[in-house]
């Protein structure tokens, strides 16, 4: 797949993003705590499990960005590990569940709206790391994972992997939004 490519298609990916989740902001906090029962997250959880995983990540990206004297290549080409682990970040149409780290679960915190905000800040992070990278080898470029630091991903791959995360997780946001039971009028 050539670089460039990949590169415009995650920033427009990310862009659609930071469309949906801005119309979030729209809700009262009563629709973004809702949860179908005591063990699902709400809105503002998944929201924040993805705040949790950009923590770690957009740091992690932003000084391998700035610290490699790599040049960008016209191609690049997916890992085998990379490839599998942003695949298997897809949502398919039988959700696959998958459990989350406990550090990264934040089942039952008491969140608010900045929990928005905070996300939104780090799509546009995201959006500027993307634009940054186009100068650099998204081959070479290693990211340590937040599972082990031995387990490094070329940073294509992070990238893809990060994106396709928030991705499953916007389409968890719509299932939620879905069963959201409307009050009857009276």
């Amino acid at each position: 797949m050539q670089s460039e490519n990949l590169i415009q298609s995650l920033i427009e990916q990310t862009r659609q993003v930071i469309n949906q989740v801005e119309k979030l902001k729209s809700n009262d906090l009563q629709t973004l705590t809702w949860k179908q029962n005591e063990t699902s997250w709400n809105i503002l959880e998944c929201l924040e499990h993805l705040n949790l995983y950009g923590d770690f990540y957009l740091p992690e990206i932003e000084n391998k960005i700035k610290n490699t004297n790599t040049q960008s290549e016209t191609e690049f080409k997916s890992g085998f590990l990379g490839n599998y682990f942003a695949k298997s970040m897809l949502p398919k149409e039988k959700l696959n569940k998958m459990k989350t780290f406990k550090d990264k679960n934040p089942l039952n915190a008491k969140l608010d709206k900045n929990v928005i905000d905070k996300f939104l800040e780090q799509q546009v992070k995201l959006l500027d790391l993307l634009t940054l990278s186009r100068k650099v080898s998204l081959n070479k470029v290693k990211i340590s994972t937040s599972i082990s630091s031995l387990i490094k991903l070329k940073l294509g791959d992070t990238f893809q992997f990060f994106i396709n995360h928030i991705i499953r997780h916007l389409k968890q946001i719509d299932r939620i939004q879905a069963e959201i039971k409307v009050p009857e009028s009276a």
